[in-house]
């Protein structure tokens, strides 16, 4: 009599997990998103072409702002840009105050213990811009590291990074504002700045006969580029999915040629 009993109590038992899984699953960040109806995406407005907030007006503009507004739209919701800093983004990401960081932002390790990458979108490494009648002087580490150089850096960032692990010699200034750190330069007050090969290419240009990247194409050390996404596996993975579709199509290209071209 009690046999069908004990049966059902069994059954019910062993259905419990199930019965609560569902509640007990995390809320993926991807679904908060599309609920919410608002990428946040981090951006320091500092770093063109990437990234660059207009000082009057407080708009920002660049090539991963258009990138932004593309993944924006893949989801179909709109676009916030959070404002943050090279110094602040560790700790900006960790207080889950934007959902990603786009804005010319390197893989790290350091980086990687907190969030998660996409896939990498673009290649280079660190290499120096210098004034053009300099350009001979600096080709080498070694050419670099003298007593007698003075190497400027952004604060916070890997460029900062890489200038006090590679020299031991050379004098390293930290300069605040990475909008007008290369004027320091082109004015004569620091030798040279180390920087990503497409950041002095750019700066080439918009400082044509004055400052000169020197061996972009073959930079210092290894580095890529891609989106720090916060550590959701269904987010990253929309975001690898985007990004390998706009490269496939040809809508990255498009983006890229506007900006770097």
């Amino acid at each position: 009599m009690l046999r069908p009993i004990v049966i059902c109590i069994c059954l019910l038992l062993a259905n419990l997990p199930s019965a609560f899984a569902k509640d007990m699953l995390p809320v993926s960040r991807l679904d908060t998103i599309l609920e919410t109806g608002v990428l946040k995406v981090g951006s320091t407005g500092d770093y063109k072409p990437f990234s660059f907030k207009d000082p009057t007006s407080g708009a920002f503009s660049g090539f991963d702002i258009d990138q932004a507004e593309s993944l924006a739209s893949a989801l179909g919701v709109k676009l916030e840009i959070v404002p943050t800093s090279w110094p602040q983004m560790l700790q900006d990401f960790e207080a889950g105050k934007f959902d990603v960081a786009m804005g010319g932002v390197s893989i790290t390790f350091d980086r990687q213990k907190k969030g998660l990458f996409s896939i990498p979108y673009m290649r280079e490494g660190k290499t120096p811009i210098a004034r053009c009648t300099d350009k001979d002087k600096f080709k080498t580490l070694a050419d670099i590291d003298k007593p007698e150089t003075t190497v400027i850096a952004n604060p916070g960032g890997t460029n900062e990074k890489f200038a006090r692990t590679s020299l031991k010699q050379a004098k390293i200034v930290i300069f605040p504002d990475n909008t007008k750190i290369f004027d320091e330069v082109a004015a004569g007050r620091a030798d040279l700045m180390m920087t990503d090969a497409s950041e002095t290419r750019y700066q080439e240009k918009l400082h044509s006969g004055v400052l000169c990247a020197i061996h972009p194409d073959e930079p210092f050390n290894f580095a890529e580029k891609a989106y720090w996404v916060q550590r959701d596996i269904a987010l990253k993975a929309f975001v690898d999915q985007w990004l390998h579709q706009s490269i496939e199509t040809g809508a990255y290209n498009e983006i890229y040629n506007k900006w770097f071209k």
